[in-house]
């Protein structure tokens, strides 16, 4: 019986996908059968992860790509669809917090350069790749574009930039959304809430709110309906299904894997 979820002859590309979240959609797609490009600063990671693609029986690559530069962004989208022969799906994974010190991120009073930093890294960084992406996919009239939003993205609370660049990447798939409909391009957001990622450091975490680590978390925790923190692969599940003829009639939209956050 053909399976429901099947990737197989898709190039998809996903950045920030050395490990957490970007490494466990790479598998996920792997697993329909996709070949995959990882696209990450750390050569080590990416040399791991192609390695756990390749060990499903599809194919790997890795892209050195600084998602902090332009250029690099445009040339690493460009050589991972040569060596893939193409490009079906793009992931923008990559993204986080930038601070040298914390109280840079006070919303009261933000460091502007560290205001724009996060910006570009958690929104325009996403564009540039997008539009490195997108002739491909237009010119075959067929591809998905996701995006990886947060809770943040629909909800007050996290760090100003990082919250007002995650609430731009809901503006920016439902605007792309209808202009790359008739090219049978797709454009969704999967927002996850807390996750269990290396990203996530409970006792830096528990710090800045002058608590314990263990505290931290338990607060994360109550943040949702389901009283726990969301495992990656939860998110690769649905990133796989997205990118699926499944979802050929979803487009447009911001699909939560949060276990219920601030419902």
């Amino acid at each position: 019986m053909r399976q429901l979820i099947d990737l197989s002859g898709k190039r998809a590309i996903v950045t920030g996908g050395g490990r957490g979240i970007g490494r466990s959609i790479a598998l996920a797609f792997a697993d329909a059968g996709a070949d995959v490009a990882v696209a990450s600063r750390s050569q080590s990671e990416l040399d791991v992860v192609v390695g756990e693609i390749e060990a499903r029986g599809t194919r790997g690559v890795a892209v050195m790509i600084d998602v902090m530069s332009r250029e690099q962004i445009t040339a690493g989208i460009d050589a991972a669809a040569r060596k893939l022969g193409g490009l079906d799906i793009l992931v923008n994974n990559a993204g986080g917090v930038i601070a040298q010190n914390p109280a840079y991120l006070n919303p009261l009073d933000h460091d502007p350069r560290t205001f724009e930093d996060n910006l570009f890294l958690n929104l325009t960084q996403a564009f540039y790749a997008t539009h490195a992406a997108l002739p491909y996919m237009r010119k075959q009239r067929w591809g998905r574009i996701i995006s990886i939003g947060s809770g943040y993205a629909k909800n007050g609370g996290g760090p100003l930039a990082y919250s007002a660049a995650k609430h731009g990447l809901i503006g920016f798939t439902r605007s792309l959304a209808y202009a790359a409909a008739s090219d049978g391009v797709n454009v969704n957001v999967l927002c996850p809430g807390w996750t269990n990622t290396k990203l996530v450091d409970w006792n830096s975490l528990g710090a800045t709110m002058g608590v314990s680590g263990a505290d931290a978390k338990r607060w994360a925790e109550s943040q949702n309906i389901q009283k726990r923190i969301v495992e990656p692969d939860e998110l690769g599940a649905m990133a796989a299904m997205l990118a699926s003829d499944a979802a050929a009639a979803v487009t447009g939209q911001v699909i939560s894997v949060d276990g219920g956050f601030m419902v």
